[in-house]
């Protein structure tokens, strides 16, 4: 099935302005200024957007794709998201993590997850392990899942800084990157460890030490949730200079909390000068947003939603922020940290993963692997579930 899209403003996520582009085979076949009409025989379906701004799919980077949470007992375990949570808001790839609950939630669940998104017309992948070390895997060893297992491409999320983490020491922490990133050499996958952040005061300390104290690339650590404190934030911004790609959480942020909101701490990445291309955003969509009380335990819970990468972007824009400036770190950055070649741009050969934004910045049609999800702002294509 050919479908043509006429006069749309590309960001690819760079400024490309007005193009045509022909889709097929889930890839982008061609892309230009003007593209001739078709023969009627091959029945391609034409879409003129009108102008209206056309950007990579978005990449999600933490996702609990079997469901978060497990904090305050069986009862606050998050169910899994389903299709639409992802695609309403523009997403088209997602990258699952297990989180505090790697016991009951298995990263052989994690990998069949996936890969039943990607029968729903998604495209997915996810870590092995968890919180805690030794890490949950499915062949024994990190080295073996990422090697062996397809939809594997790292390990994370490993908990540091956090009173729900197994503490891990210095030369636990660099035994694990070591086996991720071999296991990448070996592949061409990320190969990377997913570091979560908490609210210890110990911060960053462990990285630092980590790449102080071997020969490891600095790519290989990636700490999320650093705007989750101001002072944190701060430490992260200077590891990117070390060559640490960093990630931010769109969760909720209160006016008067020590947190950076998304929208304000990518803002404010962009105007330190930091390297461009080693900050990422993710929603830890479908995790549980807890707050504890000074003995652990659970006062207030929240879930996270892939919706609110849109949402960043459009609080960005609203704030007078270039479109160009804000996107690649929701979608090149992502695929170029995971090494997800056909992802993350719009160009001739990438997977055409498109999703086209109304005047508010909100998604109007979303395209996943050459075919639509959403349009004039509704799902069309549902998961498996999702009627019932």
């Amino acid at each position: 099935m050919l479908t043509v899209l006429r006069n749309a403003d590309v960001f690819a996520p760079e400024p490309k302005g007005r193009c045509d582009l022909l889709i097929g085979g889930e890839r982008v076949l061609w892309m230009g200024p003007s593209l001739p009409d078709l023969p009627a025989s091959l029945g391609a379906t034409v879409v003129d957007l009108d102008g209206m701004r056309l950007v990579p799919g978005l990449i999600d980077g933490h996702v609990h794709l079997t469901g978060g949470g497990g904090e305050a007992g069986p009862a606050s375990r998050v169910p899994p998201p389903m299709l639409t949570r992802y695609t309403s808001g523009g997403v088209t790839t997602a990258i699952g993590v297990l989180g505090t609950d790697d016991v009951t939630r298995s990263t052989a669940e994690l990998v069949v997850t996936a890969r039943a998104l990607i029968a729903e017309g998604l495209s997915a992948w996810c870590h092995t392990g968890g919180y805690h070390l030794p890490p949950t895997t499915l062949t024994g060893s990190v080295r073996g899942d990422i090697a062996q297992i397809d939809r594997i491409i790292g390990v994370g999320e490993v908990a540091i800084s956090d009173h729900r983490s197994s503490q891990p020491t210095l030369d636990e922490l660099l035994r694990l990157a070591s086996e991720a990133h071999v296991a990448g050499l070996m592949t061409g996958k990320a190969g990377i460890v997913h570091l979560h952040l908490g609210d210890g005061e110990r911060g960053l300390a462990l990285i630092r030490d980590a790449l102080v104290n071997s020969e490891l690339p600095a790519r290989v650590f990636n700490p999320t949730h650093v705007n989750r404190r101001k002072a944190l934030f701060d430490e992260a911004l200077s590891l990117t200079s070390l060559g640490c790609h960093i990630d931010i959480t769109a969760f909720p942020v209160a006016k008067d909390e020590d947190a950076w909101s998304a929208a304000s701490a990518l803002a404010r990445y962009l105007e330190s000068g930091a390297p461009r291309d080693r900050v990422t955003v993710s929603s830890d969509g479908g995790g549980c947003l807890p707050r504890f009380d000074a003995d652990g335990r659970v006062v207030q819970m929240g879930v996270g939603d892939s919706g609110a990468l849109l949402e960043t972007i459009a609080e960005l824009l609203s704030d007078g922020l270039a479109l160009q400036d804000v996107l690649p770190a929701f979608t090149s950055n992502v695929a170029r940290l995971l090494r997800l070649p056909h992802k993350g741009r719009i160009e001739v050969g990438g997977d055409a993963d498109l999703v086209v934004l109304d005047a508010t910045h909100r998604a109007h049609h979303v395209m996943a692997r050459g075919a639509w999800h959403v349009r004039a702002g509704l799902p069309i294509r549902f998961g498996t579930f999702e009627a019932t």
